[in-house]
């Protein structure tokens, strides 16, 4: 249940409001909303709806939820979220490029595929500063250094920057580097991460977990927007297959879903869905003309010397010639726009 007060509500109304919601037995998170101050209310709803909630000083209004994510469906909100990162708008409309390497690997580097890809039409930057990796072997990223670079690169060339965090302590230096927070697959059940970035009000890129049902993956939307961030963008990355030419199963079933669940803007990842470059560009399209928000492609300059994906980048010819495709799409879907 969400509870609406008005946002000039008396300390003794706000306290008489509380005392009745915790005598029924109920749990109370608050959180800022555009509508008034927002009370997610949990618990024995049934003994809570006994009393007229509705008819005490303050209570602008009392909301009832079919779904446990209530922040993101919407009941809570008629509206679709439009997020803004840097200059770039997902949502509502705006469809959103982001293109670049999986990791930064050097300044000179992350340079040059940046240039590319702005050439080619990408509004945002995507680049890997910490990398969580299966094998503790492999390529981890430059930490503290690649999100230095991830910042110079981003406003030397004027895109957005998106990295993935993945250790609460990392919050300040990522919101001081980087314009948008990624949350990758392995930590989209990582709730003491995800409160955090929520805390931080940052744009934040959720990505699907591998194994995640929509519901959980809403949920743990649920946790940053609980924290009072509404600038959420959900990110379909593909699931857990069990034929394994392919490296994940992009589920694009799950974009018109959200659509239908959600006012969250949504978008496709097939680069890390199939593991291999040559099938990202078809569900690329097929993302799009299903009505995501935006993709998020891999790309590098030299793909045979790339230290991390080197099978999914895509070359920056082949990007670009996706990205004309994406413009045809987009006028065929009509009232999108690149942002």
């Amino acid at each position: 249940m969400l509870v609406i007060l008005d946002p000039h509500v008396s300390p003794a109304h706000r306290s008489a409001i509380d005392e009745a919601i915790r005598g029924a037995g109920c749990t109370i998170a608050e959180t800022p909303s555009r509508r008034g101050l927002l009370l997610v209310i949990d618990g024995d709803l049934d003994r809570l709806r006994q009393i007229p909630l509705g008819v005490f000083p303050g209570v602008r209004k009392i909301v009832s939820l079919s779904k446990p994510y209530a922040l993101s469906s919407w009941e809570h909100q008629a509206e679709p979220t439009v997020v803004n990162v840097g200059t770039t708008r997902i949502g509502g409309g705006h469809f959103a490029i982001i293109g670049g390497p999986c990791a930064v690997e050097s300044r000179s580097g992350l340079l040059e595929i940046a240039r590319a890809v702005k050439e080619g039409g990408a509004n945002l930057l995507r680049g890997g500063a910490y990398k969580p990796r299966t094998s503790p072997y492999s390529f981890r990223g430059l930490g503290l250094e690649g999100l230095l670079i991830l910042r110079d690169v981003g406003q030397q060339t004027g895109l957005p920057v998106v990295s993935e965090i993945t250790d609460p302590r990392h919050i300040e230096a990522c919101i001081s580097n980087v314009d948008m927070l990624q949350i990758g697959t392995r930590n989209m059940s990582n709730f003491d991460l995800l409160v955090e970035v929520g805390k931080s009000g940052h744009p934040v890129l959720l990505k699907r977990g591998r194994s995640a049902t929509i519901a959980d993956w809403l949920l743990a939307a649920e946790y940053i927007l609980a924290q009072g961030n509404p600038n959420v963008v959900l990110c379909e990355r593909g699931i857990r297959g069990f034929d394994p030419l392919l490296r994940n199963t992009l589920d694009l079933a799950a974009i018109p879903a959200i659509r239908g669940l959600s006012h969250l803007p949504v978008i496709a990842d097939p680069s890390h869905a199939t593991g291999r470059a040559a099938y990202v560009a078809p569900l690329a399209r097929a993302a799009c003309a299903a009505g995501s928000d935006g993709v998020m492609i891999e790309v590098h300059s030299h793909p045979e010397r790339a230290q991390s994906d080197a099978e999914q980048a895509m070359r920056p010819a082949e990007f670009r010639d996706l990205c004309e495709d994406l413009r045809l799409l987009l006028q065929v879907r009509g009232g999108v726009t690149r942002s």
